[in-house]
């Protein structure tokens, strides 16, 4: 009869409970067991204010601050005039003073840093793979939004002022401010929807991203793929292809602008800029590059007039429209900054001043580096300039 009760037997009371019990179990380990529970944040006491970058090249630097530094990343993060550092899995913000503004500390291995929308973006190793993510406000120390999905092992990291995200040799994903996802790209989450995925099956080798661009190469049985994909597809899961082009065997991305990506082919020790259209649109010739990883992730740094990558032993400035290389300084320790129109970089005994447009050095500011023979790349926070030499952060002013 309609509206009657149901007629429920001991035995299902007894399964409902056990039901319920198992639900609230498996919650109870899910939150006790979640990775942000193992975290503490310890937010600036006020807010900071943007300390913004150099505005004048310094006739002279003096060391006032060292602190320690293990990211993955390859050059000193910056976000809001504040520079963002870890060690002993504490994640750091510091004043160009070199004292620490806020910290945040968790057991999880660092997979990879980076930073846009004026916060630091970390992302973390743990049950599922190296994608966990949390991003956190460098003015405040606060927490600023988080995400979490399933991803390689092993990632390098990816970044534009629009979006950030990871690159692994089966997946490449980006995040826009709020960490929603707007692209995957490889292997992913659910195979069984059909057609998402374009190019199943492939090791992917070097990928980088400017505001509306996303490039990618890749290797696809015998064959060596460029890929230009939008940044914000209509679907996050169903990768928008601009256009492909086959590149030589051992091809890596070098470079990027917003609508030309710089690939180094090393058959030729050449390298190309390929527009997204997949058309050749230059042609420079560099000395080799060595130590290429069978996932690169190169040093590169946008530069007001130019795009920069440094090879491990010169820094190549590149034409923003076409990515043809310009001008090659030779005896770089790493990535530099722009200053006041000029070009700042790193070379033995101090930091270098060029003037881009005359492609001539103009002096060198002495410093100290002591003993330290490694590479060298540089940052701007506030008055300061930032050095990551090896596993420290000096600062200079």
């Amino acid at each position: 009869m309609a509206g009657a009760p149901l007629n429920r037997s001991k035995k299902d009371l007894v399964a409902t409970g056990i039901n319920s019990a198992v639900v609230i179990v498996v919650v109870l380990v899910a939150f006790f067991t979640a990775p942000i529970r193992t975290a503490e944040l310890t937010p600036a006491s006020s807010e900071y204010e943007n300390y913004g970058e150099l505005t004048a090249v310094p006739d002279a630097l003096q060391e006032t601050a060292r602190v320690p530094e293990s990211s993955p990343a390859l050059a000193p993060i910056a976000a809001s005039g504040l520079a963002v550092g870890y060690d002993g899995h504490t994640l750091r913000g510091y004043t160009p003073q070199g004292t620490e503004a806020w910290a945040y500390s968790r057991d999880d291995e660092l997979c990879a840093l980076s930073s846009a929308w004026g916060k630091a973006v970390a992302t973390y190793h743990t049950n599922v793979g190296c994608g966990d993510v949390v991003a956190i406000e460098a003015s405040t120390g606060k927490y600023a939004g988080t995400r979490s999905s399933n991803a390689p092992d092993e990632v390098v990291s990816v970044s534009s002022a629009e979006r950030v995200g990871t690159v692994g040799a089966l997946r490449t994903e980006l995040w826009r401010s709020d960490l929603v996802r707007t692209v995957e790209y490889g292997e992913v989450e659910a195979p069984q929807e059909a057609d998402m995925q374009p190019n199943p099956g492939c090791m992917i080798t070097s990928a980088l991203t400017s505001t509306d661009l996303l490039a990618v190469t890749e290797v696809c049985s015998d064959t060596t793929w460029l890929r230009f994909q939008e940044t914000t597809p209509e679907d996050s899961r169903g990768p928008e292809i601009r256009a492909n082009a086959t590149v030589s065997s051992g091809a890596v991305l070098v470079g990027i602008s917003e609508h030309t990506a710089a690939v180094y082919d090393p058959t030729t020790e050449e390298v190309l800029g390929i527009d997204d259209a997949g058309v050749e649109v230059a042609r420079s010739k560099v000395e080799p590059i060595a130590n290429i990883d069978a996932l690169y992730e190169p040093a590169i740094k946008k530069l007001p007039e130019h795009e920069s990558f440094f090879d491990g032993n010169n820094l190549l400035l590149m034409q923003p429209d076409t990515l043809a290389v310009q001008t090659i300084y030779q005896g770089a320790l790493g990535t530099g900054i722009a200053v006041d129109n000029k070009l700042l970089y790193p070379v033995d005994g101090g930091i270098a001043v060029a003037d881009w447009t005359a492609q001539t050095v103009e002096r060198t500011i002495p410093v100290d580096r002591g003993e330290y023979t490694g590479e060298v790349s540089l940052a701007s926070v506030g008055d300061a300039i930032v050095e990551k030499r090896g596993d420290e952060l000096v600062f200079l002013r």
